[in-house]
């Protein structure tokens, strides 16, 4: 168990620990950068680029992927949709992905999702039950009640069960993961680093734009 566990580590650490100059040196390429979705899945904003970012709130990946992503997030031009969606893959990513889907529906998750983040890695709180994810989210101003009750409906329900249907189409195996447009597919590892990652992601917005832009003009 122990030669797992390091071996792991080794290879997060050759994933994640790159340099920029080596990720800037990783061309973008189908197949080895990203891969291409067939068919593609439908976007929830027809008419504007959807890029996805799929993450676990567990994931001190996805959380050290915070810092980098957020301030990209804040300067997206008009025409692009950015989405978060919890991947779902059973037992304690199922708990935090309900979580997710609630605070979204209440129209709260960017006013705590920092904190949850913060919670989980720097406090080591787990949120394994419900009723310890409404006491944490009311010290930041969410209402304890509203929240259980909206964890415990079939609104709720009906969006998970969407969310991981769509990690099916998207064939996700691990986060954080990005897909632009339904169409492509790529993570940190493939791209060459989390700034490498947002690069990809920049070049694969403009080739949906020039798509989308040549299609109107026919």
């Amino acid at each position: 168990m122990r030669n797992l566990i390091l071996g792991a580590a080794l290879v997060a650490a050759s994933v994640f620990g790159m340099t920029a100059a080596q990720a800037a040196d990783v061309p973008m390429e189908a197949g080895k950068t990203y891969v291409e979705l067939t068919p593609a899945v439908p976007v929830s904003e027809p008419g504007k680029i959807e890029v996805v970012e799929m993450f676990w709130y567990g994931c001190p990946h996805c959380y050290a992927f915070e810092p980098v992503i957020n301030p990209w997030i804040a300067k997206l031009p008009a025409d692009v949709n950015f989405k978060r969606i919890p991947a779902m893959f059973g037992g304690i990513w199922d708990v935090h992905g309900q979580m997710f889907v609630t605070l979204d529906l209440m129209g709260v998750e960017k006013k705590v999702h920092t904190a949850v983040f913060d919670a989980i890695h720097k406090e080591h709180m787990m949120f394994k039950t419900p009723e310890e994810m409404a006491d944490f989210v009311a010290t930041q101003g969410v209402d304890k009640a509203k929240f259980l009750e909206t964890y415990n409906s079939f609104a709720v329900a009906g969006e998970v069960a969407k969310d991981k249907k769509l990690a099916q189409a998207y064939g996700i195996q691990g986060v954080p993961t990005m897909i632009v447009n339904g169409k492509y597919r790529f993570d940190v590892g493939s791209a060459g680093g989390e700034e490498q990652a947002l690069n990809v992601a920049d070049q694969l917005i403009a080739k949906e734009r020039a798509a989308m832009k040549g299609g109107a003009t026919q």
